[in-house]
């Protein structure tokens, strides 16, 4: 498209979080290191309304993008520019557009480590601090758009096995799996997971069983859906709803009374989920790990004595890398991480705001809400 074309975008102009289908210019390369991306699919994020709601909010812990904005946080699509200093992605090819941003000279991103970047920040979502101001400038353009600008060393190569619709999944799986890395999820494992229902939960069932986990346990309320995750694979995958009896007892007697090597926690926050997590601390066997991805915002109460008595570890994992991102591709091609279980919702972009909607839902991990294009 020439510099003088519009394209299509729903954006938003105030904290309702509701989308407003407009025309804006074509995107133009402003660095040689950037391409443009034909979006196909994105993913719509069950509490974006919430996240936009920040707005009007004055400590507001959430950075966002000025208004007008586009959200919009996992797209996928078709490279159709690239700049003049890009090697190893060439126009036509299938990508999804990891939307973590950083600065690129600070500290963390000179040490490699961008993801602990002063101003990290996921474009067409939030960011972390004032300074995600600065990305936005650069990359304003979020997933609800036609096209869009990103930087050649952020995007996952799919090949021609991974459909855009799954490709708007991998925030959630990207997630999981790089929680599920730093547990020390391998062949021969055993991990369980708490909120293995939802979005995040699933994620991390199908690709603890991809990784090769010898036992997946998994935890939530909902029994039907618990039913649901168990058929994907019985002979490995156990699942107990939670409030139904003594977790710790359960999981001690999955595993021989030893405990379980890691603990992934998925689950939403919420007063009640706390006690869930806590629990979850005394199925760990000594040496074990617990790594939180579901952002847990209540209080748990831990008891630092019996943490150093038995070598227990807890870790925070945010978001995942690019790399980690073209292994789940990889996963895929292989066969090995099953996403088929997924059932698609799609909408147009004329459709945002009933997609919003039905994604609000919260209809358990299998539900995939898509803008497509």
């Amino acid at each position: 498209m020439s510099k003088n074309e519009m394209m299509r975008a729903a954006r938003v102009h105030d904290a309702s979080g509701n989308f407003r289908i407009e025309s804006i210019p074509y995107p133009q390369l402003q660095r040689p290191t950037d391409v443009i991306v034909q979006l196909k699919a994105s993913g719509v994020v069950p509490n974006l309304r919430n996240v936009i709601s920040n707005y009007a909010n004055d400590k507001a812990y959430l950075t966002l993008p000025d208004l007008p904005a586009i959200f919009g946080l996992d797209a996928a699509g078709v490279v159709v520019e690239v700049g003049d200093a890009v090697t190893g992605i060439k126009v036509g090819d299938r990508v999804y557009v990891n939307p973590g941003r950083s600065c690129g000279s600070c500290h963390a991103c000179r040490v490699g480590e961008n993801i602990f970047c002063e101003a990290y920040t996921f474009q067409g979502y939030f960011g972390f601090g004032p300074k995600s101001k600065k990305i936005y400038e650069r990359y304003p353009y979020g997933g609800f758009s036609q096209y869009a600008t990103a930087p050649a060393d952020g995007l996952v190569k799919l090949g021609n096995e991974v459909s855009f619709e799954a490709a708007a999944r991998f925030g959630y799986l990207g997630t999981a799996y790089a929680g599920l890395r730093k547990a020390g999820v391998a062949g021969g494992k055993n991990v369980l997971i708490i909120g293995g229902t939802g979005t995040l939960g699933l994620g991390a069932t199908l690709i603890a069983r991809a990784m090769g986990a010898a036992k997946i346990m998994v935890v939530a309320r909902d029994e039907q859906t618990l039913a649901r995750v168990r058929k994907i694979d019985p002979r490995r995958i156990s699942t107990f709803a939670a409030g139904s009896g003594d977790m710790v007892a359960w999981a001690r007697e999955q595993t021989g009374g030893m405990g379980v090597d890691a603990v992934v926690d998925a689950i939403a926050p919420s007063p009640t989920n706390m006690l869930v997590t806590k629990n979850a601390l005394g199925c760990l066997r000594r040496g074990g790990r617990l790594v939180e991805i579901g952002a847990q915002i209540n209080e748990v109460p831990i008891n630092m004595h019996e943490m150093m008595c038995s070598a227990l570890s807890i870790i925070g994992s945010l978001w995942f890398t690019v790399g980690e991102g073209q292994d789940l591709v990889s996963m895929i091609e292989a066969g090995t991480l099953d996403v088929s279980v997924f059932e698609n919702h799609t909408y147009t972009l004329d459709q945002a705001n009933e997609a919003l909607k039905d994604a609000e839902k919260r209809a358990g991990g299998f539900f995939n809400v898509v803008i497509t294009q």
